[in-house]
């Protein structure tokens, strides 16, 4: 079994990943604005999951393809860019996503759509894959199950990640008829989350290094 002393060491460096802005926790975000607490605990549960497909696949050694294949890393890259800015474009675009009376109405379908969204965000960002491939080895002895080790910490990393995100969900939803009341507000909220998917995707697809 893993030691404690591993896991002391790895939670507070992992928890400084997983605070740390970025797509999963904006699209967390604007979820729970627009589509109520189910819905941005979903996106929770979705980032949640894509981690833990990300820790199976460095178990498997499929990570390490990101990392010493630029065209596999590269193709990644792209494919998770494109679905960020398509998100982005689409909250930008429509004038409903954060119309609290339209959104109560179709919350069951929301939390689906969420869930699958953010799984899609996660899986396809090929930092995330080589982060973990990178960075867990570090808290792997060298006399340890290293499938074992692995596997703990990608559980670890997961609920960590699912633990946050549910947090930042239940705020945005505290904060939800504050911020949407107005149509201001309402544009203000899509413009914003949609610039900043749009911003995400473009980061990653400009970004020149293969890996973090």
């Amino acid at each position: 079994m893993i030691d404690l002393p591993v896991v002391v060491a790895f939670v507070p460096a992992v928890m400084a990943v997983v605070v740390s802005p970025g797509p999963d926790s904006i699209y967390t975000i604007a979820q729970s604005l627009g589509g109520g607490r189910a819905a941005g605990v979903a996106a929770a549960v979705g980032t949640a999951t894509g981690v833990l497909v990300h820790a199976a696949a460095a178990v498997v050694g499929l990570s390490a393809l990101l990392r010493t294949t630029a065209e596999a890393y590269v193709l990644m890259k792209y494919v998770g860019a494109a679905y960020l800015v398509y998100l982005g474009v689409q909250l930008l675009r429509d004038d409903e996503t954060f119309d609290i009376d339209e959104s109560a109405g179709t919350e069951d379908r929301s939390v689906v759509g969420s869930y699958r969204r953010a799984v899609t965000i996660n899986v396809t960002n090929p930092q995330v894959a080589v982060f973990v491939l990178a960075f867990f080895p570090q808290f792997v002895p060298a006399t340890a199950d290293a499938t074992l080790q692995l596997s703990v910490l990608g559980v670890v990393y997961a609920g960590l990640s699912l633990l946050y995100l549910v947090g930042v969900a239940l705020f945005a939803d505290r904060v939800r008829h504050l911020l949407l009341d107005s149509m201001a507000g309402r544009r203000a909220v899509r413009y914003a989350s949609g610039s900043v998917l749009v911003g995400f995707g473009l980061k990653l697809a400009l970004d020149g290094g293969q890996g973090l």
